[in-house]
């Protein structure tokens, strides 16, 4: 069985709950991505912010955006994958919770990379693939 550690990228940018919102969104910028992990003093996940999260909770809700920090937009709790997960448990989790990218973390719970459903499509080894496209496209996801 191939293992998220084949496809994922690892060490990826990541902030704290107190990185500003616009620090984040550089970040999305110069790592061309859509989510950024937001992990505690010891490295481990707490949350994520996405992109759709600073338009949904901050900007279409008017708050400050200047003054807005990761915790102010974060997905929380956050859902992972161990490094010695399968590509299927990864695309069960993204399909199950409706999400399209996954931290994934160490034995200890550290952040080591992330995975992608564009990355799993890449790897195309299997029908999977467009079942969870379909599963995690669908409306009314909840993050």
């Amino acid at each position: 069985m191939t293992t998220v550690t084949s496809v994922m990228t690892a060490n990826p940018a990541s902030a704290t709950p107190e990185t500003p919102l616009r620090d984040i969104a550089r970040l999305m910028i110069e790592n061309d991505c859509g989510q950024i992990p937001v992990v505690d003093t010891k490295g481990m996940p707490v949350g994520v912010v996405t992109d759709r999260d600073i338009a949904v909770r901050i900007v279409a809700e008017g708050r400050d955006t200047m003054n807005a920090t990761a915790s102010d937009a974060m997905s929380a709790p956050v859902q992972s994958v161990r490094e010695d997960s399968t590509l299927k448990d990864a695309t069960a989790l993204m399909e199950a919770s409706k999400i399209r990218r996954v931290p994934v973390v160490d034995a200890q719970g550290k952040l080591t990379g992330i995975v992608s459903l564009a990355d799993i499509a890449l790897a195309g080894k299997d029908g999977q693939t467009a079942k969870v496209v379909k599963e995690v496209s669908e409306p009314g996801s909840k993050h």
